[in-house]
């Protein structure tokens, strides 16, 4: 990220939810930051915390603890009116779109929805401005005049995405935004937003499983278990330089088409212990074949391999690692 305008400061920050006399651990000691024009995936298993992030991210959830800044403001802590005029800066788009569409509202008026309500302008000057979005996607700009359920998954979601766009966010969260789409429209649809982010020069955060998209359209890739970040590299390093033994699982389960079907499927075996009850040391310990005893004992915190390598574990530091900064 060097020369790049930090965007994003994520520090240290953890949330838990009461369920009944216990504490849900959903989010524990994230930190990151996201420079402009940046696409940081977030990869891992259903249940690790992606999602809640991401609504942290996005203000719809405060963190129990630690902070989250968008150009040095702490946005969590603003109220009100002030909290509300911050808000355009940041838009999310969702996994499933015809789920975010209201069936009796036109695309043209779902496009010019946020512009009228934001920036205050004539509806006939917001709904000029829903056909070049449309282009800007890809669409026809007939499209405006269509109802949500006479589009295809795909073309939903490219509205989706001029919708977020449309009041020139600074940040964009994607949280699962291709994996309701057929495999030939995510790549068509991930590689659009490609395009548009750096056209626009905004962060983005890309939530997803699929490793082998997140690495096709993210510069870095952060791999989350049980709520805690456990690696984060540039994604061109992805293949050759992982080393945490969850992440070389993950990239284990990424099939080639060209794949020998002779040669042995290695499983990650077991389940995630639950956030209820975590444990002492790694809480990935009971699921690794490389577990020693000091991985049961102490919990391992991100330390620097290499410059903008990062990993949580005993055996990859091997000592020689140093911590990361505050």
């Amino acid at each position: 990220m060097q020369n790049r305008e930090i965007l994003l400061e994520v520090s240290h920050v953890n949330k838990t939810f009461p369920v009944k006399k216990q504490k849900l651990h959903a989010v524990s000691d994230i930190s990151f930051s996201l420079a402009r024009g940046e696409i940081l995936g977030i990869v891992g298993e259903s249940g690790c915390g992606k999602s809640t992030l991401a609504r942290m991210l996005v203000g719809s959830l405060t963190p129990s603890s630690g902070s989250i800044a968008l150009g040095g403001v702490e946005y969590h802590l603003l109220k009100g009116k002030e909290r509300r005029r911050f808000r355009r800066k940041m838009q999310m788009v969702f996994q499933d779109p015809l789920s975010s569409f209201s069936p009796r509202m036109k695309i043209g008026t779902y496009l010019a929805e946020p512009r009228r309500n934001y920036d205050r302008i004539p509806a006939k000057q917001a709904f000029k401005e829903t056909e070049k979005l449309l282009e800007m996607v890809g669409l026809p700009g007939d499209f405006f005049a269509r109802y949500p359920h006479e589009l295809s998954g795909g073309q939903l979601q490219r509205v989706a995405i001029a919708r977020a766009l449309a009041i020139h966010p600074d940040f964009l969260v994607c949280d699962e935004a291709t994996g309701a789409l057929d495999v030939s429209i995510q790549n068509q649809i991930a590689q659009l937003l490609v395009k548009l982010i750096r056209e626009q020069n905004i962060g983005c955060i890309f939530i997803g499983h699929d490793l082998a998209l997140m690495r096709s359209v993210s510069d870095r890739i952060a791999v989350m278990y049980l709520g805690r970040i456990v690696e984060l590299l540039d994604s061109e390093d992805l293949l050759e330089k992982c080393v945490h033994p969850y992440t070389q699982a993950l990239l284990g389960a990424v099939f080639d088409v060209y794949c020998d079907q002779n040669e042995e499927i290695i499983l990650l075996e077991g389940e995630p212990p639950s956030p209820l009850d975590v444990a002492e040391g790694c809480s990935f310990a009971a699921r690794c074949s490389k577990c020693e005893e000091k991985c049961r004992r102490k919990l391992p915190v991100l330390t620097e391999l290499e410059d903008g390598h990062l990993v949580a574990c005993h055996l990859a530091a091997g000592g020689s690692a140093k911590s990361r900064p505050e």
